[in-house]
């Protein structure tokens, strides 16, 4: 392939040298004078005196990147372009655009790079986000830098502790389906207009048993819970961090189920409002879909068994088919195990494939939980071989009083409900492969077969009825549920309940590199927040980043974070009001997730040192824009990969702060849009080992690697793969612009696409013609002229100026690029030795947003003072994009024999007679009788002949 800047040729022409220094030329000027400072209504960042803030704005934000530091490839801009195409083509509409970029840079690879190396984490991360601006600053991104921020800056970081105690000091009134000040709660638990939640007089209890009872209703809290311990990393992780093989996403190390006391979210209090609202907002059916899953509400019934004395309840949205419970299962780590586990030895009678070889339900279930212990929550759920021991008791069926035996198995997990199901074995492929597995009954309530496999199509149900009042036989499905409730109901049973999957949110991490919690322990161990004015919370330096070392297997180890080895950061005296006293700090840290819960709202207004954000900055960028919008981000650019977690927890964040009263938005993004991805062929050898991907060799259609032949793949650009493409590379080789087009044609935004570094040559021709439009290569003169443009002119330029506008909207910005193409096209073979000023100049204004570089030169050179980013965007006449004449084929007998040009507005028997009139037609009617003729106007012409 021929490197551009090496072509010899006329002086003046578009070679990646001049890309490069009129690139960066244009990106000093952008720099220089804040060409992309988007003001603020009020504060630092208000309008200058005389300047007035426009009324329409748009906010286009970019999904928060992590500065790794392997620096970009040529996949991670795709969306950064397609953002700020959109950005520029809407500043060009007249609007007041916020674009900028941030860095969510806490988070462990820069801890794990600092335990290796004792390089501070800071000093790494800030390296890795100077790197990134470099290379995102060379692709001409119109960001307004005044607003950018790192999730690691104090002051940022201080605002996020901040937010995590307006979050602790609240809890969720259920009644209004809002998050209310905590403060409100005591007075009514005072005054008795509420209950604690075990129902005791809250005026009666001590002290600290009223700091308890406020804690249970907490949107904070801790827990004594089953959580993700990973000794080698040492840490607890969320479920999402875990694989399904039961290894940390990160490091690949063994993850144990452990019970630790961690801090929690309650973000379970918002579920429904979760869902409903997905409704309101402009996202992929796709992504709702994942979130609807996620949360996973369901409407069914709780209904209590009995195993001697311990109630165990379940629920299910099938109680219909409570005739069909075989069995029962409960989680091996939940407290209810251990309260149906029998002490008695196992019976002679016991199927020995229910014992683990133990002699007693008790001995079998400490070795089943050790068994189970490194297995993850998506591999106990998904996993085909199913296991489980006999507790040694037996529960009553309320439905028939039949005795079923009492599991625990790993298939269930203690987060989800209760902890316990029934199983119905005939109607559930679990249960079934479990009932066939142990040799429990099988029996069917639904007229379907279960010979081979559970039936779980809806039928009329069997074997259901009972001599109390419950008969079944007969009905379908919702009849069927609906009598059984309410039957269960009226018999003490149980209770219709509304159910979800969602679990809340591990809030604590055992490491360094952090936000830490602004809560200390008193010498009881009792929790307190800190007071506002005592942020912000800054991590201590230490000398050792590592978490005290444990064995990576060992499962009954205990979490040690680096910072509990600070003792001089963590005992601290202070007042809290009552006189000064020593305290603890907590020596875990937030979770990566929380500073990318809110930072849209600190691009709002980054410098404000009063405040998160003030409310009328907030309103004006994010604040709904009519009745029943619910405000948010206008664009919001990202990968599916944040479907569930981020967005999630962002929504949740956001949620909190709205009913605080501290933003008016009730959502934190108005639109999502998931981007695609740029994907690469990648090279193994023999051992399946990958090699650089730019060293292979083709030849003969096989692949080599230093003379070894490779495995050609396909997949996702990356350092794992070594087929990634450093951006700097080709910005120096063809120029930045040439990237930017190149990236944007290859294919729809939202779908992925093979990159092909031989192909970027097309992209650099084209702004190669189009620079000759307006400079003559060899003299460098301005080539356009004043002649008055023809009619085809002026349909090409309308036509051109209506489908960009359409397609820039819809960020469909490979067919911007094709009707651009096309367009230069038009004009190159039109006018070789220069086109009309009024057909190339709004060309320019077109391409802009694309190629902002060469169309900010070329604007100059046209005669323009200033900068084109804020040049009216062309508009169209809409009598240009009528045709005069249509061209229409002529079918006759189904067949197309010609085709005809007609006036756009010509009656049907004009059209005929001019299709007659044909030669060609003529010719094949002749000796024929025409039975019918048929116009489809704009469409064809019809005709039936015999």
């Amino acid at each position: 392939m021929t490197n551009p800047s090496s072509t010899q040729g006329p002086e003046h022409r578009y070679t990646a040298q001049v890309a490069n220094t009129i690139e960066n030329q244009w990106q000093k000027y952008w720099l220089d004078n804040g060409t992309f400072h988007a003001p603020n209504p009020v504060g630092d960042l208000a309008p200058a005196a005389g300047e007035t803030l426009p009324e329409d704005k748009l906010f286009v934000q970019d999904m928060f990147p992590y500065p790794s530091g392997a620096g970009l490839h040529v996949g991670h801009p795709l969306g950064y372009i397609a953002t700020d195409v959109y950005a520029r083509y809407n500043r060009m509409l007249g609007k007041n655009v916020l674009h900028t970029l941030g860095y969510d840079s806490f988070g462990l690879p820069a801890e794990q790079y600092a335990i290796q190396t004792g390089t501070h984490p800071r000093t790494t991360t800030m390296a890795n986000i100077e790197n990134m601006r470099r290379q995102l600053g060379a692709l001409g991104l119109g960001h307004d830098e005044r607003r950018s921020v790192a999730t690691t800056d104090r002051e940022f970081y201080r605002w996020t502790q901040w937010i995590f105690l307006q979050i602790y000091n609240s809890w969720f009134d259920e009644d209004q389906q809002k998050a209310r000040p905590i403060s409100e709660l005591i007075d009514e638990l005072r005054t008795g207009s509420r209950k604690t939640r075990d129902g005791r007089d809250y005026n009666s209890l001590s002290p600290a048993e009223q700091q308890e009872a406020v804690n249970d209703f907490r949107l904070v809290y801790r827990s004594n819970s089953m959580v993700n311990w990973c000794p080698g990393l040492g840490t607890v992780l969320a479920n999402e961090e875990v694989t399904a093989d039961g290894r940390s996403e990160r490091g690949n190390f063994p993850v144990f189920r452990k019970k630790l006391s961690q801090w929690m979210m309650r973000i379970t209090a918002y579920s429904d409002r979760l869902v409903d609202d997905l409704d309101k907002l402009d996202w992929p059916d796709k992504v709702k879909s994942m979130q609807r899953n996620w949360i996973g509400r369901s409407r069914g019934a709780e209904v209590t068994f009995t195993a001697g004395d311990v109630p165990i309840t379940v629920f299910t949205t099938r109680a219909d088919t409570l005739f069909g419970a075989t069995f029962m299962a409960v989680a091996p780590e939940a407290e209810i195990a251990e309260r149906l586990v029998s002490d008695e030895e196992y019976g002679a009678d016991v199927d020995k494939r229910w014992t683990m070889g133990e002699s007693s339900p008790r001995a079998a279930l400490a070795k089943y939980r050790r068994s189970i212990a490194a297995k993850s929550d998506v591999e106990r759920q998904e996993n085909k071989e199913k296991t489980g021991v006999f507790l040694g008791t037996y529960a009553t069926n309320p439905v028939n009083g039949a005795q079923i035996p009492v599991f625990a198995a790993d298939y269930v997990l203690a987060g989800y409900g209760t902890g316990a199901l029934m199983a119905v074995p005939a109607h559930d492929e679990r249960d079934y492969e479990f009932a066939r597995d142990f040799g429990i009954d099988i029996i069917p309530v639904l007229d379907g077969d279960v010979s081979e496999s559970a039936f779980t199509e809806d039928a009329p149900h069997i074997n259901s009825a009972n001599d109390h009042g419950l008969d079944l036989d007969g009905l379908g499905k919702q009849e069927a549920i609906d009598a059984t409730i309410d039957w269960l109901v009226v018999g003490g049973h149980g209770v219709g309940k509304i159910q979800y999957k969602l679990r809340d949110w591990l809030f604590a991490r055992q490491r360094y590199w952090g936000e830490p919690f602004p809560i200390v322990y008193d010498e009881d161990g009792n929790a307190h927040a800190l007071p506002e004015e005592m942020l912000l919370v800054e991590l201590p330096e230490v000398d050792d980043y590592a978490p005290v070392a444990v064995d990576p297997d060992d499962a009954d180890s205990e979490p040690q974070p680096p910072l509990a080895k600070v003792t001089d950061w963590v005992n601290v005296e202070l007042d809290l009001g009552d006189g000064p006293k020593t305290y603890k700090r907590d020596t875990n840290v937030m979770p990566q997730w929380a500073g990318s819960s809110w930072y849209q709202l600190r691009y709002v207004d980054p410098t404000n040192s009063e405040k998160f954000v003030d409310l009328e900055n907030e309103r004006y960028w994010t604040g709904p824009q009519s009745p029943g919008d619910v405000g948010g981000v206008d664009l919001y650019v990202g990968g599916v990969e944040h479907a569930v977690l981020h967005l999630l927890y962002s929504r949740f964040w956001h949620k909190v702060l709205f009913d605080l009263g501290h933003v008016t938005s009730s959502e934190p993004y108005r639109r999502l849009y998931n981007q695609g991805y740029i994907q690469a062929f990648a090279y193994t050898d023999a051992r399946g080992i990958y090699v650089p991907a730019e060293e292979v060799e083709e030849k003969d259609g096989k692949f080599f690697y230093q003379g070894e032949e490779v495995t050609q793949e396909y997949g996702k650009m990356g350092k794992s793969l070594k087929n990634a493409v450093a951006p700097d590379d080709i910005v120096r080789d063809f120029g930045a612009d040439t990237l930017r087009v190149y990236e944007m044609a290859m294919g729809p935004l939202d779908t992925s696409r093979p990159w092909a570094t031989k192909d970027v040559i097309g992209s650099h021709r084209f702004l190669q013609r189009l620079w000759r439009l307006v400079v003559n290569e060899e003299t460098g003169e301005v080539v356009v002229t004043d002649a008055e443009p023809t009619d085809d002119d002026l349909k090409a330029l309308h036509r051109t100026i209506a489908g960009v506008r359409e397609d820039y909207a819809a960020l469909r910005d490979n067919t911007v690029v094709a009707k651009l193409i096309e367009y230069v096209n038009y004009l190159t073979k039109a006018y070789p030795a220069g086109a009309p000023r009024v057909a190339v100049e709004p060309l320019a204004l077109m391409v802009s947003p694309i190629a902002p570089h060469i169309t900010e030169e070329l604007w100059t050179r046209l005669g323009h003072d200033g900068t084109i980013t804020f040049a009216a965007f062309p508009t169209h006449e809409e009598k240009w994009l009528v045709d005069d004449e249509v061209e229409l084929p002529v079918q006759i007998n189904g067949k197309v024999r010609a085709r005809i040009l007609v006036p756009a507005d010509a009656a049907q028997a004009d059209i005929i007679a001019v299709a007659l009139a044909d030669e060609k037609v003529a010719a094949q009617l002749e000796g024929r009788n025409l039975i019918k003729q048929i116009v489809v106007p704009g469409r064809m012409v019809n005709l039936v002949v015999k």
